[in-house]
């Protein structure tokens, strides 16, 4: 079973480095949000969903250590 379970992430690494190589071949859909502006608007899209995630986490946090205190 050991051995199953190192083939399986073996395999796993090798295709997340065929996916990430993979993802250097086309520039041009950088190029055309940039110049569009759109990039702008994804990064601040990204940004407020890990900030909103972080202060869950923050908040749930600070919930489960006034629970371990009672």
């Amino acid at each position: 079973m050991n051995k199953l379970k190192r083939i399986v992430a073996t395999i796993a690494l090798a295709l997340i480095t065929v996916f990430a190589q993979a993802q250097n071949v086309v520039p041009d859909n950088n190029d055309v949000m940039k110049s569009n502006g759109k990039i702008y608007v994804v990064m601040c899209v990204v940004i407020v969903i890990v900030l909103g995630l972080l202060l869950y986490l923050i908040n749930l946090d600070r919930k489960i250590s006034n629970l371990e205190k009672e």
